[in-house]
């Protein structure tokens, strides 16, 4: 196995879907698994699925492809979920508190220790197992659960305001679920999640062939 690679935001973006495939495989009892096997389970070109994975540092055997216990085990490390990755969300509503119950983040090394709310009748209370805690008890908890990163799910009229205090507590990689582009220094990592913007593409590919035929 070679070093891994630096790799652009779309590879990284398509190795959880591999995973997948790899996954199955290795229930099914596979020992290998070839890069145009991956390829035409999501639709993509074996070049592609082949250049993607070169980033992991495993290498594949020609005609027989790669090892796939091996495989799993080079795109968690890429990946880093391979390790105890703690986070906290901010923002105990109907989105947050979905993402708490979301059991694949803890198969992927994401554990969501701790919640924050401003809502006073929802401190103290637990919902999927995580606590809620008041916002004034962020800085002291985030030491104690040394977390790094916040899930933000807060109305988007707070969400400047919560992005600030996290920063100021010490958090170092915000997941931004907002419909607002929020501004931290560049020593903090941001991820925007988008739904409307999900939900847009999908409802016109779905009208395509009516808009095509019209």
């Amino acid at each position: 196995m070679s070093k891994p690679k630096l790799a652009s935001q779309p590879t990284i973006k398509r190795l959880p879907s591999y995973l997948h495939v790899i996954e199955n495989a290795q229930q099914e009892g596979k020992e290998f698994i070839s890069g145009t096997v991956i390829a035409e389970e999501l639709g993509l070109e074996p070049i592609q699925v082949r250049k993607d994975l070169a980033v992991t540092g495993i290498v594949g055997k020609p005609r027989i492809g790669f090892p796939v216990d091996n495989l799993i085990k080079a795109i968690y490390r890429f990946l880093r979920w391979d390790q105890d990755n703690r986070a906290i969300v901010v923002g105990a509503g109907n989105l947050g508190t979905a993402l708490m119950g979301y059991r694949e983040f803890n198969r992927r090394g994401l554990r969501i220790v701790a919640a924050f709310d401003p809502d006073k009748r929802k401190i103290g209370k637990q919902f999927h197992d995580t606590e809620v805690f008041a916002l004034g008890q962020m800085a002291a908890k985030l030491k104690q659960l040394n977390a790094a990163i916040a899930i933000l799910t807060v109305p988007s009229s707070h969400a400047q305001a919560v992005a600030d205090l996290l920063v100021k507590c010490g958090i170092r990689a915000i997941w931004n679920f907002t419909n607002v582009k929020i501004r931290v220094p560049d020593t903090v990592t941001v991820q925007k999640e988008d739904l409307s913007s999900g939900y847009a593409v999908l409802s016109v590919r779905m009208n395509l062939p009516a808009l095509v035929s019209k």
